[in-house]
């Protein structure tokens, strides 16, 4: 797919379009893991303040991991993992995500594993051309909320040599794995009305390119036409000149009556702008989990990976999650509290569980999804219940619990 998106080849009608969108389903064939992670940063001495990138950026050492250091719009820090197997990826991500915890205290930062921002408004510090534009075209509070405010764990997954059937594992999974791992129930300091109030910002956004992609016996075939029928966002132009498109217009549209003769190159940096909850780009974006506490994320890469690799552990769980296809946006609303979505949780955690020493995952990594599944799981408690505990007392319990305790 990279060297096709390289071409300056002519996109002339949906046919290419399909063409590219089933070369996004061309890829490994084994069944590595790459993670990325995003946090936000806080300033332990006042967590209200924005933290400026640079401030995070000079502060981080050398990771030892080799994890790719970006960030997003609103100075929210991501480490890319080296992909590898499940217990290598992890292994290394794991020893960057410490090294930048370390690194950040002693600077007077933290690090905060939660899929919304708690306390503070958005505020966008990057303002690249094509920042710019997607502010434009998102517009408030929604567009703000998402790129200022919101982490996630994205969980990179090899097709495989049947891609179509991860390609729906993953999807099946998408409502019990949201409310299962759903940590953004805050919003400048108050109940957001959500489990996962990160899910409701995508809910709330252009639905051509947050929705789900429909479900097909032809993932490829589907993927294409969500790409013809997804807005358009924006165009580059005169290098890296961004217009946005505000006509409502979408791909579709625009290949039938093109300003100028569209590329390959134009296509792929389309796709590049739509966001559904699993993407494909020759392997699988994992796109709607909540961030995690700097120290349980590997939960939820390994449940994740266990649910959609491990044949006899999805076996065990798609039967579960099959009912609940159709519940995004109860998940994200009600977490667990709804009992469909509580019983295929519990039924997933148990099929993941037994698929962790076919993967090689230590023992230690084993007994933290349990508690997980103890703490969460059964009680009917995702994380987001605790993010709410803390706003029914004292006013000080959310910031301690950003600065000092929560993230410890």
């Amino acid at each position: 797919m990279t060297d096709l998106a390289a071409e300056e080849t002519l996109v002339r009608d949906a046919s290419d379009v399909e063409e590219f969108a089933r070369g996004c389903f061309l890829g490994s064939t084994g069944d590595q893991v790459g993670v990325e992670l995003e946090f936000l940063v806080f300033d332990r001495g006042d967590p209200g303040r924005q933290v400026p990138v640079a401030r995070t950026a000079d502060a981080l050492p050398p990771l030892p991991g080799g994890s790719r250091v970006t960030f997003e719009p609103g100075g929210q820090l991501e480490l890319s993992g080296p992909a590898g197997s499940l217990p290598d990826a992890i292994a290394l991500l794991a020893a960057d995500v410490e090294a930048a915890r370390t690194a950040l205290r002693k600077a007077g930062l933290v690090l905060a594993g939660v899929g919304l921002d708690p306390l503070r408004p958005a505020r966008r510090q990057l303002r690249l051309p094509r920042y710019e534009a997607m502010s434009a075209f998102l517009g408030m509070p929604y567009g703000a909320l998402m790129m200022c405010s919101t982490a996630s764990i994205q969980v990179n997954l090899d097709l495989g040599e049947k891609p179509a059937v991860r390609w729906e594992r993953a999807h099946l999974l998408g409502p019990v794995l949201t409310a299962a791992f759903a940590n953004s129930s805050l919003s400048e300091g108050r109940p957001c009305g959500w489990m996962s109030g990160r899910q409701a910002v995508w809910e709330n956004l252009d639905r051509t390119r947050t929705a789900p992609i429909p479900a097909s016996g032809d993932p490829a075939a589907a993927w294409a036409a969500y790409l013809l029928d997804a807005r358009l966002m924006l165009v580059r132009e005169d290098g890296e000149r961004c217009r946005v498109i505000r006509d409502g217009s979408t791909f579709r549209d625009w290949l039938t009556a093109p300003a100028r003769p569209l590329t390959v190159v134009d296509l792929a940096y389309h796709a590049t702008t739509i966001f559904p909850p699993v993407r494909p780009r020759g392997w699988l974006e994992i796109r709607y989990l909540d961030a995690q506490h700097p120290a349980s994320w590997p939960v939820c890469v390994a449940v994740t990976h266990a649910l959609v690799m491990d044949d006899r552990a999805a076996d065990a769980a798609m039967a579960a999650v099959e009912p609940c296809a159709a519940m995004w946006p109860q998940a994200a609303r009600h977490g667990l509290a709804d009992p469909r979505l509580r019983r295929a949780a519990e039924t997933c955690f148990r099929a993941a569980l037994t698929a962790m020493p076919r993967l090689g995952m230590p023992p230690a990594l084993a007994r933290e999804v349990a508690a997980f599944a103890d703490r969460h799981v059964t009680s009917g408690r995702p994380p987001a219940l605790d993010l709410l505990d803390l706003v029914k007392g004292p006013a000080r319990r959310l910031s301690a619990w950003l600065t000092e305790e929560g993230q410890e």
